[in-house]
């Protein structure tokens, strides 16, 4: 299958406001007193100290940027990268639910922001001083939640007015660097599998005189949900790379966690057979 017709490109670009500004009149009072450097006597102040309203935006941009991350695939330096298309609408409707929850609490913070302003003198004290704080819709466009979708450009797409040899030399550049762009791509569930396979056999390991280890039901769960994203990761159709998949996931049928923690037996079979995978693969 075509890399053209099994992904599109997605770029998710979150902003969010700091609300951190550096102090120079009491940056020059600690440089003053203490005789520090400029640069070591840095005196950085939370505009919105007192309330966590800004940093659960925060917090859930960055969530958000964690997601995404888990969903795709490497494409470009600057941000883009690949969304199976198998994974799209169920994508697509969780994104827009995770940029309607961040709107809402952004337009909340909005609501609140002269009261938030008027709270923070009372934690800042002296370092309180209005002029740092700007009007409310320049705050409001300090924050954005933004989603671009296009289709993969096909390696030899070029539509330039330019002479044939340097049309030529245009096309080769970009097929090599669409080859390189689709095995970094497809490195990641690589590494994804790998990482979590090294981890299982870690966490496996009997020794002796060690307590037993707490097994969560995330042991499970996350090989389980790592089966089911790969068959939607590896847009090239790599055998291997199913074949390992399958592997774990046989490794992974029927397993319960509570036979995990109780049964060394269960657990030394369970590591034999991950380790096997781990064995049979080009990592």
């Amino acid at each position: 299958m075509s890399i053209t017709n099994s992904s599109v490109i997605v770029e998710m670009n979150l902003s969010v406001w700091t609300a951190n500004k550096l102090d120079k009149q009491a940056t020059e009072n600690v440089t003053c007193d203490a005789g520090a450097s400029r640069n070591a006597a840095k005196v950085h102040k939370n505009l919105m100290a007192g309330t966590n309203l800004r940093k659960d935006i925060s917090d859930l941009a960055a969530g958000c940027r964690t997601w995404h991350i888990g969903k795709t695939l490497p494409w470009a330096d600057k941000g883009a990268r690949l969304l199976p298309t198998s994974l799209f609408l169920d994508y697509k409707t969780e994104a827009n639910d995770r940029r309607d929850r961040f709107n809402a609490m952004v337009d909340e913070f909005i609501t609140n922001y002269p009261t938030l302003v008027y709270n923070a003198q009372a934690e800042l004290g002296t370092l309180f001083n209005v002029n740092d704080y700007p009007s409310a819709e320049e705050v409001r466009s300090k924050f954005g939640f933004r989603l671009v979708f296009s289709p993969v450009p096909e390696a030899g797409d070029f539509r330039l007015d330019v002479p044939a040899r340097e049309m030529e030399e245009l096309r080769g550049q970009y097929e090599e660097s669409f080859k390189d762009r689709i095995a970094d791509a497809m490195r990641e569930p690589w590494d994804r599998l790998h990482k979590l396979l090294t981890t299982m056999s870690e966490k496996l390991v009997e020794l002796e005189g060690e307590g037993r280890k707490p097994f969560y039901e995330s042991f499970v769960t996350n090989a389980q949900t790592l089966c089911e994203m790969l068959t939607h990761l590896n847009i090239t159709q790599d055998p291997e790379l199913e074949r390992a998949r399958v592997q774990l996931e046989k490794v992974m049928s029927g397993t319960d966690i509570v036979d995990v923690r109780e049964s060394a037996a269960v657990r030394a079979d369970m590591k034999q057979r991950v380790d096997t995978i781990l064995g049979q693969f080009d990592w």
